[in-house]
């Protein structure tokens, strides 16, 4: 379920006088928007608020598309409401004022940004965001406030009800009015021609009461998906846990001891049994990183071009290689040298608890430095097995530990080097694969329902 598309729907509903059912015995919205028009007359007259411009139109008659139910009326922001830009406070503004400076909180264009010492209003209003990448985002202010140059304070009249204000601000989708530049900008010259459709003030009520309880339902919805999620995460990681610990599937005590395997390459091969607690399945052999992976090599790029590996190209929600750059070779990062090949695996030292780790699904990269670089030996050890080796928890949240620096805080080549792992024989670490490929299979499959 998209409920960010079901939010939208509801609130093109409301617009539309289709949410809740209306009333023949409310006032109709003709008789409130004379009543606001009044009321801004008399603020003007006083000094208290400033004239709108006239809008720069043909017509006086704004277009909407619908059909609106009886006692609804068309207008425009500019004619409902009050809009007024902000503007940035300065050093003059903080001595000049005659007020008492407390900390309000701060509104621009990415909504609340901070807080400052300033005084602007007191009340409850909508902000409506009108510049940069949150162009046409929507808040409301309570209380004292600032807004900065960033920001359009919208004043309400007539006891307009404030969240029918704020929510239909928001279906309005005020960011398709922005000019289409490298910067989106929105003037207040153009809010206030944005036309609104206006419901009578009691349905305005019922309307807002409306959409929080769907809203509530849906918060409830996103939050037992945000639930099920993260039991997927951590049932996944459960799996690799059992799995990595010989607890996923069964023995088989007719497979070649792991030992067996490493002794074959190396004679001279002493277990490292010792050195761990924790005991494994029979067959199995705790045996450190220097001894199932191959020696790291160091390459550079040999034509024009090359494909590149690095931070960037992961991604650490997947666990997946997302972007291989391609870069010319005149513009190599000295970074880049470290020989890949296909199956390999390339795990992140910088920050190991992002987990920045992937497969290498092709030949003819060159990987970070930042990266140690799993090779698998493979009468040793299963490249596959050895990716989920290498995502589990216990081997990063293991190397975490190792880290070291304060900006970015790293392990070592020689961590990964001298870490244990916990090997099993190699057509155990077959079967092994087969099982989490299973397992996930189900996981991705639920996972991908909830992202539908």
């Amino acid at each position: 379920m998209d409920t960010k598309k079901l939010r939208q729907k509801i609130l093109n509903l409301a617009i539309r006088g289709k949410l809740v059912p209306q009333d023949p015995n409310d006032e109709p919205a003709s008789v409130l928007l004379e009543r606001i028009k009044a009321e801004k007359g008399r603020l003007i007259k006083e000094g208290k608020i400033k004239k709108s411009k006239k809008s720069v139109k043909t017509s006086d008659t704004p277009h909407y598309p619908y059909l609106l139910p009886n006692r609804w009326c068309l207008s425009t922001l500019g004619e409902v409401f009050t809009l007024q830009a902000g503007k940035n406070i300065t050093a003059k503004d903080i001595k000049d004022t005659t007020t008492e400076l407390h900390p309000y909180k701060c509104y621009g264009g990415n909504g609340v940004r901070g807080f400052v010492a300033s005084y602007n209003r007191e009340g409850d209003f909508s902000i409506i965001g009108r510049q940069g990448a949150l162009c046409g985002n929507i808040n409301i202010a309570k209380g004292k406030f600032y807004a900065t140059e960033h920001a359009v304070v919208v004043e309400r009249y007539c006891d307009v009800d404030l969240m029918w204000a704020y929510y239909t601000l928001t279906a309005l989708n005020l960011n398709q009015y922005a000019t289409a530049t490298a910067q989106p900008g929105l003037s207040v010259a153009v809010i206030n021609d944005v036309c609104i459709p206006i419901p009578p003030q009691k349905e305005q009520e019922r309307i807002s009461k409306e959409i929080e309880h769907w809203f509530a339902l849906i918060d409830q919805i996103e939050q037992g998906k945000a639930d099920l999620q993260t039991i997927i995460k951590q049932a996944k990681a459960k799996i690799l846990d059992l799995a990595i610990h010989g607890k996923l599937v069964p023995q088989d005590p007719n497979d070649e001891p792991a030992i067996e395997l490493l002794k074959r390459i190396n004679p001279d091969f002493i277990p490292c049994d010792n050195g761990h607690s924790e005991k494994l399945p029979q067959n199995w052999v705790w045996v450190k990183g220097k001894n199932i992976f191959l020696p790291m090599k160091s390459t550079k790029p040999k034509y024009n071009e090359f494909q590149y590996i690095d931070i960037d190209s992961i991604d650490n929600k997947q666990q997946i290689i997302n972007e291989i750059k391609t870069i010319k070779t005149a513009n190599a990062p000295s970074r880049a040298s470290r020989y890949t090949q296909k199956n390999d695996v390339i795990f992140s030292m910088v920050r190991p608890y992002l987990r920045n780790i992937a497969k290498v699904v092709t030949d003819n990269c060159i990987a970070s430095t930042g990266f140690y670089v799993c090779s698998a030996i493979p009468q040793i050890l299963n490249s596959n097995y050895c990716y989920y080796l290498m995502v589990s928890d216990y081997v990063v949240n293991g190397l975490n530990q190792f880290m070291k620096g304060d900006n970015s805080p790293s392990i070592s080549k020689g961590h990964i080097d001298e870490w244990l792992f916990p090997l099993p024989p190699l057509t155990e670490q077959q079967r092994i694969v087969q099982k989490i490929e299973e397992l996930f299979s189900v996981l991705d499959n639920i996972q991908n329902a909830l992202e539908v």
